[in-house]
């Protein structure tokens, strides 16, 4: 049997764990688990655990009080328990309680170096949704965090767990497209170029200035909460920190690479100038390693090159070319040969539960569970999971520099050793973002 062929019966095999009928690896991983951030992918990743093992959750915690009661009463239908999860609006009280042996972070991007430094502080392994930071050096202190004191940590890039780009990526080491020179990643999804609303008073159940916390303070608008901060550079990093991020680490993933010498990005609100929406609505940047460049594309409106891969990234062998995405891959050899087309697996069959759930994601499940899997393994051996925070801090930062390089509009020299742009003073204080008071910015050195 080859190895593809052995993944492919490998991943069937995972997928017989139905609902509450758990692999033997993981029947006794009966981990007390607690979210911070009861949202949109909070949910998605803690309801994916819930199905791989007999987790217990015990804590919820969320700024938004109508949010979190919803997600208490969700939790308690779906873990074996069926007991509803104690209930928090500040995770710092979660946390008091050390008696986590898991946290997720499903906050906002602007939260998540924060509240993972603190649960790792507390004790606990962490599985914390990319990008792990929205600067570098919150990025540095995450690392720091996690070694000192000695926590598994995950990031959510689950390409890295995605059983077709799994399969995939053995197409490549065995050299079936030959030396790779380019990599093209892109996303085309469109958005609502004139979108606006008026600021109003925040709603009754949500607390916006704990919402808000290091950010800088905004007039609360209802396209920001919940989901649309995405929109807003004061919480993330745009497009690239969002999408880029998980095509530029699935391709450093698939090809082995660490940091890119020298990052470079263009780009900016080309056709969006009416909506209340600030971050760049096409934008370009450039990885560049010894001989191979990763190009990233954005746009939010127009039409996508290719329709069956509107974001994905694109590899180009003397061999052969890949095209992979969340949704499927092709390989197509140059010359004689034969192509390869793979679609995802659902699973909908073995976790029916997915076919009702709210907001999922379903192509998405398969690979979330299987990065729970991989989480649970290293935290009992202690090793280092599939998309460590190293990995999630070298992807993330790659793609903050770009937004940085599109800032001070030149290219940038990065020292991944040193953690700096090399001989650019203004580009390195770009690496920390102020904190709004009282909030303290995390250092790598006193975590």
């Amino acid at each position: 049997m080859n190895r593809r062929r052995f993944l492919q019966t490998s991943a069937a095999g995972l997928a017989l764990s139905a609902f509450h009928n758990y692999a033997a690896d993981f029947a006794n991983q009966k981990k007390r688990v607690g979210l911070i951030g009861c949202g949109w992918y909070g949910k998605v990743d803690l309801l994916r655990l819930v199905q791989v093992a007999p987790v217990e959750v015990v804590s919820l915690c969320d700024v938004d009080k109508q949010m979190l009661s919803e997600a208490a009463d969700l939790v308690a239908t779906r873990q074996l328990s069926r007991k509803k999860p104690r209930t928090y609006g500040d995770y710092r009280e979660m946390l008091k309680e050390k008696d986590l042996d898991l946290v997720l972070v499903g906050t906002p991007d602007h939260w998540h170096a924060l509240a993972m430094i603190a649960a790792v502080q507390s004790g606990a392994d962490v599985y914390v949704q990319k990008p792990v930071s929205v600067d570098v050096v919150e990025g540095q202190a995450m690392l720091a965090a996690a070694r000192k004191h000695q926590r598994v940590v995950q990031v959510g890039t689950q390409r890295r767990s995605t059983p077709h780009l799994i399969e995939a990526r053995e197409l490549v080491k065995e050299g079936k497209l030959g030396k790779i020179g380019l990599v093209e990643l892109c996303c085309y999804y469109p958005k609502d170029p004139n979108r606006t609303a008026p600021d109003t008073a925040p709603p009754d159940y949500l607390d916006y200035e704990m919402w808000t916390g290091p950010a800088p303070m905004r007039p609360y608008n209802a396209m920001v909460h919940p989901k649309g901060w995405r929109q807003f550079m004061e919480y993330g990093n745009g497009t690239v920190g969002d999408m880029c991020i998980h095509m530029f680490d699935m391709t450093r993933w698939m090809l082995d690479l660490g940091w890119p010498k020298t990052i470079s990005s263009s780009g900016g609100i080309m056709m969006s100038k009416a909506s209340k929406a600030n971050i760049a609505d096409t934008q370009t940047a450039t990885f560049q390693y010894d001989d191979l460049q990763v190009i990233w594309q954005h746009r939010t409106w127009g039409e996508a090159p290719d329709p069956k891969y509107p974001w994905a990234a694109t590899f180009y062998g003397d061999k052969g070319t890949l095209k992979a995405s969340v949704w499927s891959y092709d390989f197509i050899p140059h010359g004689k040969g034969e192509s390869i087309h793979r679609d995802v697996a659902y699973e909908l069959e073995q976790f029916p539960e997915d076919k009702t759930e709210k907001e999922l994601e379903k192509h998405c499940a398969p690979a979330v569970r299987r990065h729970m899997q991989n989480l649970l393994t290293c935290i009992t051996n202690r090793g280092r999971p599939v998309a460590d925070i190293e990995e999630g801090y070298i992807s993330s930062s790659c793609c903050i520099l770009a937004n940085v390089s599109m800032k001070l509009g030149r290219s940038l020299a990065w020292d991944g050793v040193k953690g700096q742009v090399i001989g650019d003073d203004e580009a390195n204080r770009c690496l920390r973002r102020p904190y709004r008071s009282p909030w303290q910015h995390p250092e790598p050195d006193k975590v």
